[in-house]
């Protein structure tokens, strides 16, 4: 883990050969001590799971108003079959939902409603996978800038009492060392948090919109039981 969080480092590092602020970053993270790696840790796991999900949220993204709009005419051109057929052809978590929902309506709406009810519970599930981690990742990198600072500290007491000499220079430059550990925390949990927080807010779109989605479709499939048309 530590080689491949070195190459890492190492190619921002080459990346940044005209960058004064990348170079600036490389410093400081040598300087702040064996701290640094496991934060730079929290920040390159975290990420990957952000990279998750953004490609989950995107495979359960789909055009609500369409579906619905596809789905509804295939009930009237061919009944649940036709609409089963164009879920299976639609990705998304809503189109998972809706086909399971028209499996069930042969055997009454009740049963179309709880089928609905009970696979939505698991695409929320699914919408929710690898959120935790990334939420874990916020807490743990700036718990461990503290951790670092304080063993910082320790150090750089330690260095005065070797010294015997409480001279400004030696307090400053020992204190400013410490604190790198818990301002490169800070931003990795900043980073992350900003991801966390949109994801959160696609989620909750994604739910609400499923919910009423599916209320469109057990209502299409009770007008399709009276033998009324679906679509308008």
């Amino acid at each position: 883990m530590q080689h491949v969080l070195g190459t890492f480092l190492l190619l921002l590092q080459e990346a940044g050969d005209n960058s004064g602020v990348v170079n600036y970053l490389v410093e400081k993270f040598n300087q702040g001590g064996g701290f640094m790696w496991p934060i730079l840790a929290c920040l390159v796991l975290g990420l990957a799971f952000v990279i998750f999900k953004f490609i989950s949220i995107a495979r359960a993204s789909v055009n609500t108003k369409k579906f619905i709009v596809d789905v509804k005419k295939g009930l009237d051109e061919g009944g649940v079959d036709r609409a089963i057929e164009v879920c299976s052809k639609s990705s998304g978590s809503i189109a998972s939902v809706f086909q399971a929902g028209l499996m069930r309506a042969d055997e009454g709406i009740e049963a179309a409603e709880k089928a609905v009810i009970s696979y939505g519970s698991i695409e929320m599930s699914f919408l929710e996978r690898g959120m935790i981690w990334i939420s874990t990742f916020i807490s743990i990198a700036p718990l461990l800038g503290f951790t670092g600072t304080v063993q910082g500290m320790i150090q750089a007491f330690d260095s005065i009492a070797a010294a015997k000499n409480i001279s400004p220079e030696i307090v400053a430059s020992g204190i400013s060392v410490a604190l790198l550990t818990t301002l490169f925390g800070l931003i990795v949990a900043m980073i992350l948090q900003v991801f966390y927080n949109y994801f959160v807010s696609r989620i909750d779109k994604l739910v609400v919109e499923m919910e009423e989605s599916s209320i469109e479709l057990i209502d299409s499939l009770v007008l399709l039981t009276r033998g009324k048309k679906v679509s308008k």
